[in-house]
């Protein structure tokens, strides 16, 4: 017999395999705590996984695919995958071992370990999902000095003809409608109710806190709403496009303290778990504007499809060209702890309290709350990557190493010295008012600096620039803001800084 390994986030309910002869074959899935201790997770996080392998092991059951599943409690769950699989395969007399490559280096490196081991024949397939294979953005820039998306997702548009006129030129005129997508939501246009499923997972709930699985954040046992099946992530495809596309790229950046969501399409835990493809999404959300362009700019649908075809694709090429020792970098040497807050959402600053919060009552915080409130801050404070990675890797449930590490670890941290990004994308409080309403109910002033009440973000700021300067000299990008540190005014520098050491040392005060 042929045991065939499906992981977590292999929930591909088209894949070859199920077109595939069912005779003699058996698929094996399991609920372990090697998956749910390797970090803490969030309960939501752990939760949609394991209902969403439930859902897929039900689905191949009803199209008579033969299947052992161990829930986490289950009599012969030894909690490791290799240990797993070797009870099976002596148990059940396998003559073949096969899986789909894993998307985590340490799953990646475990199970090529656990072959060279075998004496049985082993074969590994490909997932059927991304859009280019692991060696892709390697080929793509060789030789180059420097990796920009922007010529990979061009390059992205031409391969797969997606919003071409012909095999140059794009649609509208223009590669990138960045510029069109950062506007500030101030209440209109109004936002539709979300895309509810309202599922009771009481259960597993209990299972995880009877097993005393080690979780953070919180959750509605009785309405849980995240889709965990093919049927609830198609729903939720058509919803974003009837509903939410029409106003998506002006408001992709914009953060509102009430509207957690905004026109976000919440989309990422289905694809990141493999239930949509990334080609389906972009399919019909191109077909739905094609059907609506008189209502609907391209702006808004070049803005959707730059995240999934040109930034996702190329996050994770950059995990596989620089893992395992991307995991480890720390090029801006900081070695500051993450504040308690983080875990709590108890801090007087509305901006950070806003996003951590939700954060942990809903396992989801969208891209510009993660990387220029959460993440700018973590920057500002110097604090290490490590401990970053490991908040950011947890607390968020479309959060798998391969999309975490280097959004968070490069884009976020710039702890990879600029391989993701061409500059660290930090900011005084200025952008966070200028993208959000939350300074209007803040305890502290955007527009004071370095007073009792000033915001805490501008001191910060302006203490990064000076404490990092050596290591953005020669950084075109930060030129400008270097002149103007150079410039200011000395005593004023001092209190900032000043201002800026206080509270990165008593963090818990603000």
């Amino acid at each position: 017999m042929k045991l065939r390994l499906l992981l977590g986030d292999q929930l591909n309910y088209n894949h070859s395999w199920f077109s595939d002869e069912k005779e003699d074959v058996c698929y094996f899935m399991a609920e372990m705590r090697q998956e749910t201790d390797y970090t803490q997770h969030h309960i939501q996080k752990v939760v949609g996984f394991f209902q969403s392998m439930r859902n897929f092991a039900s689905w191949l059951r009803n199209n008579k695919f033969t299947i052992v599943y161990y829930e986490l409690d289950h009599g012969n769950n030894k909690q490791s995958l290799v240990e797993n699989l070797k009870e099976i395969i002596v148990e059940k007399n396998i003559t073949k071992f096969e899986y789909q490559l894993p998307d985590e280096y340490r799953l990646d490196t475990q199970l090529k370990n656990f072959c060279n081991e075998l004496s049985i024949e082993t074969k590994v397939f490909d997932t059927e999902h991304f859009l280019t294979s692991r060696e892709d953005l390697l080929i793509f820039f060789k030789g180059k000095k420097q990796y920009m998306m922007e010529y990979f997702y061009r390059d992205m548009r031409k391969k797969y003809d997606v919003l071409m006129i012909t095999k140059k030129d794009p649609e509208g005129g223009k590669w990138n409608f960045d510029q069109s997508n950062r506007k500030k939501w101030t209440g209109n246009p109004k936002i539709p109710g979300k895309k509810d499923f309202y599922k009771n997972v009481s259960d597993l709930v209990e299972l995880i806190q009877k097993s005393e699985v080690n979780t953070i954040g919180n959750i509605d046992s009785k309405e849980f709403n995240w889709p965990t099946s093919r049927e609830d992530c198609l729903s939720l495809l058509t919803y974003f496009c009837e509903n939410l596309l029409v106003y998506f790229g002006d408001y992709q950046d914009a953060m509102h303290p009430n509207e957690k969501y905004l026109f976000h399409s919440r989309l990422s835990f289905a694809m990141n778990t493999k239930m949509l493809h990334p080609m389906e999404v972009i399919s019909k959300t191109i077909e739905y504007w094609r059907e609506n362009k008189n209502e609907i700019d391209i702006s808004q649908v070049e803005g959707f499809i730059r995240q999934i075809l040109g930034w996702r694709e190329y996050m994770r090429g950059m995990y596989w060209a620089k893992m395992p020792d991307y995991k480890n970098l720390n090029k801006l040497d900081n070695h500051n702890r993450l504040p308690s807050f983080y875990w709590t959402g108890e801090t007087k600053m509305n901006c950070m309290r806003s996003a951590i919060k939700q954060s942990l009552d809903d396992a989801y915080a969208h891209h510009i709350q993660r990387l220029m409130i959460t993440g700018n801050y973590a920057l500002l404070t110097m604090t290490d990557p490590d401990e970053v990675d490991q908040w950011y890797l947890g607390v968020y449930i479309d959060a798998i190493e391969w999309v975490e590490i280097t959004n968070t670890r490069g884009m976020s941290q710039f702890a990879d010295g600029g391989l993701v990004a061409t500059k660290p994308y930090v900011s005084s409080g200025s952008y966070i008012n200028k993208m959000s309403s939350y300074c209007k109910g803040c305890h502290y002033k955007v527009s004071k600096k370095h007073e009792e009440d000033a915001c805490p973000f501008n001191a910060l700021y302006w203490n990064f620039l000076d404490e990092k300067q050596s290591y953005f000299k020669n950084n075109q990008r930060m030129s400008m803001m270097l002149n103007l540190l150079h410039k200011m005014d000395k005593e004023k520098l001092y209190k900032l800084k000043e201002k800026a050491n206080h509270i990165i040392e008593n963090p818990n005060e603000y």
